[in-house]
């Protein structure tokens, strides 16, 4: 794992950071949770995850409603049920600048491809995705006959560091490095404005060579929870 007091200080708790920080706009909550408003990818955050306050909370989410978390594991509350929970590499970037993104066909993705990027992100199951996902930040993808077939983008903001994901490949067209080329470009355009690459990855997914290979280093291993609050 990347040792670094600094990173570690500011990349615990990334969720909440980036919901109660520069990404407040796109959240729903109080003071002491939040959660990016639906449309947007199903995440939720504790300003205190040893203690996380989910009666705030539960206003804010429907019945049912598959949410994601991490950084926390306290037993369930009342009214709430656990779905799912695994562990996770958290990952920073820590490779040499690449000279050049590699990949001039690919497209800024806009509201207009929202749809192509939900049913893409349904098919490839890269974490949770919704139709508003592509705002967080900069998505670019690859199309072939009018058709989506590969993108990658950002998605949480907490200080300087920015969150690469959505990456995803349409399996008819894997092989051709168009992930690694997409990536690439993030990663340059992030170096650009002064931000440092991060991003999360099930450390069972074979997607973790692939980015150690592209220069990201594993820097912690929190678990993920996926919750729901209950029906009354």
């Amino acid at each position: 794992m990347v040792e670094c007091g600094a990173v570690a200080a500011l990349l615990d708790n990334v969720i909440w950071r980036a919901l109660a920080g520069s990404q407040r706009g796109c959240s729903v909550g109080t003071e002491r949770a939040r959660r990016y408003a639906p449309g947007f990818s199903p995440l939720l955050g504790f300003a205190d995850p040893a203690r996380p306050d989910f009666a705030v909370l539960a206003p804010f989410c429907g019945p049912d409603e598959s949410l994601l978390c991490s950084d926390w594991i306290g037993p369930m509350p009342a009214g709430w049920r656990l779905e799912e929970e695994t562990s996770l590499y958290r990952m920073v970037w820590a490779g040499i600048p690449p000279a050049a993104d590699g990949l001039p066909e690919a497209v800024r993705l806009g509201p207009e491809h929202a749809r192509s990027a939900l049913a893409l992100a349904q098919l490839t199951q890269p974490g949770p995705f919704g139709p508003r996902t592509i705002e967080l930040g900069e998505y670019f993808g690859v199309f072939e006959n009018g058709q989506l077939v590969a993108m990658a983008g950002e998605r949480l903001e907490a200080g300087r560091w920015r969150e690469i994901s959505g990456v995803c490949t349409d399996p008819r067209y894997r092989g051709r490095g168009l992930a690694r080329r997409l990536v690439t470009r993030l990663i340059v355009r992030q170096l650009a404005r002064g931000q440092t690459p991060f991003l999360h990855v099930r450390r069972d997914n074979f997607a973790v060579q692939f980015y150690e290979r592209l220069g990201f280093r594993r820097h912690s291993e929190p678990v993920v929870r996926v919750v729901a609050r209950l029906r009354e």
